[in-house]
């Protein structure tokens, strides 16, 4: 036992353990009864055995009112003696030597459940806690991920943690729980987006199907999660480029440059760059949204086939079933009219042989839907792949966003802003400036232009910001499209 140290005793719940913890948990008029010899302790509904050192679970029995027990940080190894505790709510086994979920049954009103950190390898022997909302079994021995499975028939599970098994390491582990288990609202103390489940529970339907479920992990990651109320530019990750938004993003914040803006070679600059940043702007847009309706349309495409694969497979599983049906009627007629046993013997044998024939038919029938759906699969990840893998290609490189049109405006913009406000500076020194428009100058804009240190360094702060901006954008739109 790993957890044991070696000064310390393994204990055994007795009638004076549990005396004490109703005396320290008790209110001082409840303790007080409790000392008294044969107290009834029915009124007890909350008893807390947290590090006592406790090898077994005994001698509970007359506590049948109890609610809440606590029996964490101890060195139990076995699930027993709870039998007679058939109003407990909360169960807290956490941080034992537990092996087996076992012990249970009776629980029936049992709601939140902790096996958190102990041996357990499998999950089994929950059937009968229907009204539970809360499991935890995280850091235990869970190796087979399919288990899960079981905890389908619990309908009041919303939470459930699993952290720090063995199968959480595996690929898909998160969607595979939420696909097989809907109504999850939160997993190892995450909140399940309501999104994800519709879409996994659109695939899975009301089935389980195993090969339906398995869809989901490839269905999932072409993106094809439409959350509620979102708009198209949102889902084609060309948001806040229509329009002049990604413009007015730039220079909505940038108080310095308007006020420079009181210039007037500086007022014609601004006025004249906007139009053609949008313009860069809006091509982009339109090129996100043209590479939306392909990525749609593949997946429509991939939801109309599997759909006909799978109604095929249903059909054709009815008829050969159907044909079974008749067949094995037809039997039951001869041997209900037969008089002769060596007759009736040789009618069960052709009947045995018939569902082995039904066995094999259908069988073959799966293996040949699995080959399908899994050609399907492959098939479509490699068109997603590539409509991906184009889209990225085209953000960072081909199309001119980054590397060309977007930074090459701004930049251009900036030497051009420089040198007007370096010139409007040296006419200044040398009192070139018109007087009429020299006294129009706010006093805030004749203070920046009279350090060239600060107006410079005013100007290039402004300028970095803005390529930031510029960045994030495309940043944002290529780490949408890899989480896609």
């Amino acid at each position: 036992m790993s957890q044991f140290f070696s000064n310390v005793e393994p204990n055994i719940i007795d009638d004076e353990m549990v005396q004490k913890a109703i005396e320290e948990k008790c209110p001082e008029d409840l303790g007080d009864l409790a000392r008294q010899e044969n107290t009834n302790v029915k009124a007890v509904t909350e008893l807390q055995l947290s590090f006592k050192s406790i090898l077994q679970i005994a001698n509970l029995w007359p506590l049948e009112n109890l609610t809440k027990l606590q029996l964490d940080n101890n060195f139990i190894e076995k699930i027993e003696g709870l039998e007679s505790l058939v109003h407990l709510v909360w169960l807290d086994l956490s941080f034992n030597n537990i092996e087996v979920i076992e012990g249970l049954d009776t629980l029936a009103k049992l709601q939140d459940l902790s096996l958190y950190s102990n041996r357990i390898s499998k999950i089994e022997h929950m059937d009968a806690l229907q009204e539970l909302q809360i499991f935890s079994i995280g850091k235990n021995n869970l190796t087979i991920l399919e288990d899960v499975v079981c905890l389908r028939r619990l309908k009041n599970l919303r939470t459930l943690n699993l952290s720090g098994n063995p199968f959480c390491s595996k690929e898909h582990y998160r969607l595979f729980v939420v696909a097989h288990l809907p109504s999850l609202v939160y997993l190892d103390f995450k909140l399940v987006r309501h999104s994800t489940v519709r879409f996994l529970h659109s695939l899975t339907g009301k089935s389980g199907n195993s090969i339906l479920q398995s869809l989901c992990f490839v269905a999932l990651g072409a993106g094809s999660l439409q959350k509620s109320g979102s708009q198209k530019h949102t889902t084609a990750f060309v948001e806040h480029l229509n329009g002049s938004l990604l413009f007015d993003n730039l220079y909505g914040e940038d108080r310095e440059v308007a006020k420079l803006a009181s210039i007037p070679a500086v007022e014609d600059l601004l006025q004249a760059y906007p139009s053609w940043f949008v313009l860069v702007s809006e091509n982009l847009y339109n090129y996100g949204l043209e590479e939306y309706e392909k990525r749609e349309a593949e997946v429509s495409k991939f939801y109309k086939r599997f759909h006909e694969v799978l109604t095929v497979n249903q059909q054709e599983s009815k008829r050969i079933i159907s044909d079974f049906e008749s067949q094995n009627q037809k039997r039951l007629d001869e041997l209900y009219q037969a008089g002769r046993d060596d007759i009736a013997e040789s009618k069960q044998a052709q009947g045995k042989e018939n569902v082995h024939q039904l066995w094999d038919a259908l069988m073959t029938l799966e293996v040949l839907v699995s080959n399908d759906l899994e050609e399907l699969l492959q098939e479509f990840k490699r068109s997603i792949d590539v409509i991906a893998s184009t889209f990225i290609e085209t953000i960072q490189g081909i199309y001119p966003f980054h590397s060309i049109q977007c930074r090459d405006l701004e930049n251009e913009q900036h030497e051009k802003l420089m040198e007007i406000i370096i010139a409007t500076m040296e006419k200044l020194e040398e009192e070139e400036f018109e007087k009429n428009l020299e006294d129009n100058l706010p006093d805030d804009v004749r203070k920046l232009l009279m350090d060239k240190n600060t107006i410079v360094s005013t100007i290039n702060m402004s300028h970095r910001i803005r390529l930031r901006k510029i960045d994030k954008r495309e940043s944002d739109m290529l780490c949408n499209i890899y989480k896609w």
